[in-house]
């Protein structure tokens, strides 16, 4: 999923910056590397999961009594038949685990400590 909404955020820029001109005055399209630098490394997917972070730390700062905490830290009785479908916890923790962040329950309840951890996902080319 996540390559078709960088595949359309490409597009988009790629008809809002307009071609390049060569030195012999052929035009051509903007390279990905040529995009990535116009918009700082920040593309959509990146914000998608930096907010994502962020929530995270805001859910699991709430008390337990908070009706989204309650959503999130309940568990189904039954499963169906298969193979279990990824939850969102587990792409959080793939995410923190791929940007090296280790003790991420403790270091979300420091809230300026998570701030940081979060700003860094912004601009994480490995997410």
């Amino acid at each position: 999923m996540c390559h078709f909404v960088l595949v359309f955020e490409r597009k988009t820029l790629r008809r809002i910056f307009g071609a390049t001109q060569k030195a012999n005055g052929e035009w051509r399209l903007k390279t990905n590397e040529e995009l990535e630098e116009v918009i700082n490394n920040e593309n959509i997917v990146r914000y998608i999961k930096y907010e994502r972070l962020s929530w995270l730390g805001h859910v699991e700062r709430m008390t337990n009594e908070r009706m989204a905490k309650t959503i999130y830290k309940w568990k189904p009785h039954t499963r169906p038949k298969g193979r279990p479908r990824v939850r969102w916890e587990d792409d959080m923790r793939n995410d923190l685990r791929k940007m090296g962040v280790n003790n991420w329950k403790q270091r979300m309840q420091e809230r300026k400590q998570w701030e940081g951890i979060i700003e860094q996902a912004k601009t994480r080319k490995e997410l």
